[in-house]
């Protein structure tokens, strides 16, 4: 294969991400001092100005840190619950039978702005107002519209004219739709982000005191005050048809905080793996490791029939488990354990076959009995405008690619210093499909609570105070102890599969880091997806057009239903790392969608 881009290499810090202004703005705090966690909360904050189709301040974001001075790794929980008066039984009185996709129903506490500054305060170093700077200055002195983000102001215009008429004066200067390209400014953006360190500083001179005003100031202060006033006054349209008020409150957001976790943890060869709970699907990556670990995976080669049929299998054999049995620990068992045992690995391995699986169950661990819900049947999209059709997908993205690659969805940034720290992030949600930008505030509402079950007794039903499932997936792996890669990539339900592929090609095979990032990519579609609507297609297989035409001929005959799409289309892996041997970090960014950057010193 041709690889398009180098490794970047250096020795002072690298940061990868979906934007290159994101990948500038984490160089520069490294630059100025600062380590990797504090490059990767600036950048982050940037990302929720400078890619708004993806996320925003009131989405979500999980984040993996490794320390070096600590030598320990921990997760970062950005995922809000969801409100108090979120039931099963309030949908059911409103006649809604599945979350709906786009609106305020959905709505969960806004986690990403408080694992933001909880990293800055546990790990990072810089002052507050250090880390807002480059953020501010995007939102009030613009910066150049992505393409994709142009393209979906431009399928949201009519919505946002009639319906949503705040993110319409936000994202329609002077009534018109953006060309990409164009100079963006969201200035309520900008002063709320000003107003927050204003009031930080306000509050005290120490470091530590102003990020916990900070925080005060979104969750129980102005911010808080604001989107409850918001939903309590306005009933909003959504992907139902009908117009909503919102559960979300005051209360909801005053008592929540986020947590910092152990991770998950798998030993595969040299290499330890970390993963966040399985309240995000995370350990779908650990579990499809165990399956693979018996494999002879190096013997098949690198993108040959039988590695990505063996690898296709056991996605379905790990997502089926993810579908039965992950949850929130917080308020629901889940069998971690008994889902990472050798044992239960090994048992799954036996499982894959020579031909496609039609139809993978999930596991008994401890000879629990699973059980996965029955999704409603997908609403027609008959004479339905086509608006309406993209508020409906659940998706943040619009295109004819959108439902099927989801190269698209969400956005990361990576981060490693000169001292062997380790920061990889995936914020999502607040996007600007989601729901109407939050008038005086500048940003929108995330809706995770779309992928939870309206539906009894499963570890992802919906629960008022339940962390809905999330698929943001950020990963972390030592080798023999020491700090090696930091990874992660949009994508939804695919990031555990377009990650792994990227891990395995330097772990089995020896790729360098960019070119792993590279590799012609695949993903099962045979589950449904966490988004609504939650359609599934069993026995597909999404491979790139970049495989080799007998590879792709094999695997129909072994079964195996491909939907072939554009080459460089799947994934947007950005990855980090650590050469012990030669004493460099490394950086790299996939080039699939263009604006994903590595940079590196």
């Amino acid at each position: 294969m041709t690889v398009l881009r180098p490794t970047l290499i250096g020795s002072f810090g690298g940061v990868a991400s979906t934007h290159w202004l994101a990948s500038s703005v984490g160089m520069a705090i490294l630059d100025r001092g600062g380590n990797a966690f504090d490059a990767a909360v600036a950048a982050g904050f940037a990302l929720q100005v400078i890619e708004p189709q993806s996320n925003g301040p009131g989405g979500d974001v999980t984040i993996a840190a490794y320390s070096r001075s600590t030598g320990t790794v921990r997760v970062i929980c950005g995922q809000g619950p969801m409100p108090r008066a979120a039931t099963i039984d309030t949908f059911a009185s409103l006649g809604i039978k599945q979350m709906p996709a786009a609106g305020v129903l959905p709505a969960s506490v806004p986690g990403a702005f408080g694992a933001w500054l909880r990293l800055l305060a546990e790990f990072g170093t810089m002052p507050l107002a250090s880390v807002f700077e480059p953020a501010i200055g995007y939102a009030s002195r613009g910066y150049p519209l992505l393409p994709s983000a142009a393209l979906t102001i431009a399928a949201l215009a009519p919505l946002f004219r009639t319906e949503w008429t705040e993110s319409g004066r936000t994202y329609l200067p002077g009534g018109a739709v953006p060309a990409a390209g164009s100079r963006m400014r969201n200035q309520a953006l900008a002063d709320t982000f000003e107003r927050i360190v204003r009031e930080a500083q306000a509050a005290s001179a120490d470091r530590e005191a102003q990020i916990e005003a900070a925080h005060s100031a979104f969750y129980r202060g102005f911010v808080a005050e604001t989107i409850d006033r918001f939903l309590r006054t306005t009933e909003v349209f959504d992907s139902t048809g009908r117009r909503h008020s919102g559960l979300l409150s005051a209360d909801d957001l005053a008592t929540w905080r986020p947590d910092v976790e152990a991770p998950c943890e798998l030993r595969y060869g040299d290499f330890s793996v970390f993963k966040p709970g399985p309240w995000s699907q995370g350990p779908v990556f650990l579990q499809q490791l165990g399956i693979l670990e018996g494999c002879d995976l190096r013997s098949m080669g690198l993108g040959s029939v039988e590695y990505v049929h063996t690898l296709a299998e056991a996605a379905k054999l790990a997502f089926a488990d993810r579908e039965a049995w992950y949850g929130d620990p917080h308020d629901t068992p889940v069998p971690m354990a008994e889902l990472l045992a050798p044992a239960y690995s090994a048992l799954r391995r036996s499982l894959i076959g020579e031909y496609a699986a039609v139809d993978p169950q999930p596991g008994r661990p401890g000879d629990r009995e699973p059980w996965i819900p029955r999704a409603e049947p997908e609403q027609s999209m008959a004479g339905v405008p086509e608006w309406m059709a993209h508020l409906r997908s659940g998706l943040p993205t619009v295109g004819p690619i959108a439902s099927r690659a989801g190269a698209g969805n969400t956005c990361t940034v990576a981060v490693v210093d000169s001292a062997g720290n380790l920061v990889v992030a995936v914020p999502s949600g607040g996007w600007l499909k989601s729901s109407p930008v939050v008038p005086g505030l500048g940003f929108a509402l995330g809706t995770r609570g779309q992928t939870a079950w309206l539906t009894e007794g499963h570890p992802s039903s919906l629960a008022p105070g339940r962390r809905p499932r999330t698929t943001l997936s950020p990963s972390i792996v030592l080798r023999e102890g020491e700090p090696f890669l930091a990874f992660g990539t949009p994508g939804g339900d695919q990031q555990d599969q377009w990650t792994l592929e990227a891990f395995l090609a330097v772990a089995e095979f020896g790729l360098d880091l960019q070119a792993a990032t590279e590799i012609p990519a695949f993903h099962i579609d045979h589950f449904p997806q966490s988004f609504a609507p939650r359609a599934s297609r069993p026995g597909v297989v999404v491979v790139e057009r970049s495989f080799d035409p007998l590879v792709l001929a094999w695997l129909e005959k072994k079964g195996h239903r491909l939907d072939v799409v554009p080459e460089s289309t799947l994934g947007k892996v950005c990855a980090v790392g650590v050469d012990h041997v030669n004493g460099f970090v490394r950086a790299a960014a996939g080039p699939r969608g263009r604006q994903a950057y590595a940079v590196c010193q």
